[in-house]
């Protein structure tokens, strides 16, 4: 996982957070604050975490785990997880300056990481 980390969603995920300026750029106020939060939520969607947790699974040698049932349990994780990824994602993407949002969202999605692994038995 460090491995994906340092690769896959470094990449990603600080291009997807300068995307998310330039496509808000010409809003303002409320309307820029609110859509700046939901494409960050939009991105760590159900699939992202079936994605997440199916790394997992690979990593442990657990293949035949990857499944339906892991995409369903993501959905709930997700679904679950709104509110508080609301409050991160909102202060990450309006508070934080775009250089330091990889960081703070790296530490958040640590954190996440937990709980998501932790998903599979909360939802089973």
């Amino acid at each position: 996982m460090i491995l994906v980390g340092a690769t896959i969603y470094a990449l990603e995920i600080p291009n997807y957070f300068a995307w998310i300026d330039k496509k808000t750029v010409q809003l303002s106020g409320i309307k820029q604050t609110l859509s700046k939060t939901g494409l960050a939520i939009a991105y760590f969607n159900p699939l992202w975490i079936f994605r997440h947790l199916a790394f997992i699974k690979l990593f442990s040698g657990n293949f035949y785990d990857i499944n339906f049932n892991l995409l369903e349990i993501a959905c709930l994780s997700f679904l679950v997880n709104i509110p508080i990824s609301f409050i991160a994602n909102f202060l990450i993407q309006n508070k934080i300056k775009l250089n330091w949002r990889f960081l703070t969202s790296a530490v958040f999605s640590a954190i996440m990481a937990i709980y998501y692994a932790l998903s599979e038995t909360i939802f089973q």
